[in-house]
């Protein structure tokens, strides 16, 4: 494997950085991100001016406006990044905190106390505004990071990450708990991969394809973020005016991201009636849609849905519709091409709601509200490192305490074991 110095020595000096952030006030990481905060807001100019290049690159080389819009920040998007910054400074410093305590016959009292990780390593794909969240993340949660997006944002993330180390600079936090891994040759990652004597823990943020890469190569812990194909099922007792509201926010608000609908399923009872008109509104919307053979008997202009559409993330105003005769059979759809990440059921039959909850296997479920919720700012966790989609060690969206881990603290007053 080849040798890239620079990144060794930058995951060098992240690992250094961890061990003096384990052990800084809250006040003193406070104080950095907020200066973060400051500096960000001072300078959304330049920082634009460095997105604008990327979104121009992207568009050049046909990249999807879904996606597109994942990497192009503006003005309200910038102000959104430094509100996250001030968010995560109000949430509660996870580290040091006790999650038990307790006292043995013999005397010993045994304290269960959280610690950061250490460094954190992140490749991720497109989203500037990832830079930052993860960047404040880290910091609270008393971690380093390591930083490599991808191509289609390298102006933007250099820039970013300069500002965010000059922050840093007139605080108590080692410049090195942030630093950006510049190269964009793909070998750079296999290496980082293997960095195990410096970086503690990796977060893959991207396409299935990614996520399967960072897996198989590591020798690293991984905390999967995985690909979002959620379904929503509209069930015979379904609010139907509800329905047709949280559909097409599922599906239309911002397609190219993970907690958004890519499969609608729909009672049988309801493809004469609900079927029709929620098809035309989601056309109305720019939704390309593919349904299955009872679909396209009450819609005949919908393109007709292979096995691959009920598999696949499209990230795109497409959606794939299949109509099911109970929850029963929108459970075995689910359990079969979904990928464990958020759920939504819509309906007002209490008896399907408890099967639905209790038997869907996700990382999310949603009983009459939009998937797109499944997010670390609106789960109340300030942002987040992503969605895991795994179940250990976290599930969900990834916020500050699941950042850290845990030691055991013991007091004794001279106790030895026979």
């Amino acid at each position: 494997m080849r040798e890239f110095p620079e990144l060794t020595e930058k995951a060098r000096r992240a690992k250094e950085a961890s061990k003096k952030l384990a052990v800084l006030s809250t006040q003193a990481k406070d104080a950095a991100l907020e200066a973060v905060a400051d500096i960000l807001q001072r300078n959304m100019e330049s920082v634009l001016a460095e997105n604008r290049k990327d979104v121009a690159a992207a568009r050049e080389s046909g990249m999807k406006e879904s996606l597109v819009d994942r990497l192009e920040l503006n003005e309200k998007k910038m102000a959104g990044i430094v509100e996250g910054v001030r968010g995560v400074m109000m949430l509660p410093d996870p580290v040091g905190s006790s999650e038990a305590a307790w006292v043995r016959p013999n005397g010993l009292r045994i304290t269960q106390v959280r610690v950061p990780f250490g460094v954190i390593g992140i490749i991720y794909e497109s989203r500037p505004n990832v830079t930052v969240d993860t960047f404040a993340l880290a910091l609270k949660s008393g971690n380093a990071i390591l930083l490599r997006g991808s191509r289609s944002a390298i102006n933007t993330n250099i820039e970013l990450v300069r500002l965010m180390r000059e922050a840093l600079r007139g605080t108590e936090v080692p410049v090195d708990a942030v630093a950006l891994v510049e190269s964009m040759d793909r070998e750079v990652v296999d290496a980082m991969l293997k960095l195990k004597q410096y970086i503690d823990l990796v977060i893959p943020r991207g396409g299935q394809g990614l996520i399967d890469m960072v897996v198989e190569k590591t020798t690293i812990p991984v905390i999967e973020t995985g690909v979002g194909n959620c379904h929503v099922f509209v069930d015979a007792s379904a609010d139907l005016e509800m329905a047709k509201r949280v559909v097409i926010n599922a599906k239309c608000q911002r397609p190219g991201v993970c907690n958004a609908m890519e499969t609608l399923l729909v009672h049988s009872d309801l493809s004469e009636t609900f079927l029709p008109e929620m098809i035309r509104e989601l056309k109305e919307n720019g939704v390309e849609v593919r349904g299955c053979e009872r679909t396209r008997q009450v819609a005949p202009d919908v393109k007709e849905a292979t096995e691959e559409d009920w598999v696949t993330e499209y990230l795109d105003l497409i959606l794939a519709v299949k109509v099911v005769e109970d929850v029963r059979e929108a459970i075995a759809h689910i359990t079969r091409y979904g990928s464990s990440h958020s759920e939504a059921i819509l309906s007002n039959d209490y008896r399907n709601i408890c099967r639905f909850t209790s038997e869907v296997d996700a990382a999310a479920v949603y009983v009459n509200a939009s998937t797109r919720f499944t997010d670390g700012g609106e789960f109340g966790f300030g942002a987040e490192m992503g969605i895991s989609t795994q179940k250990l060690h976290v599930r969900g969206p990834v916020g500050l305490q699941h950042l850290t881990t845990f030691k055991y603290v013991t007091y004794g007053h001279g106790q030895v074991r026979d």
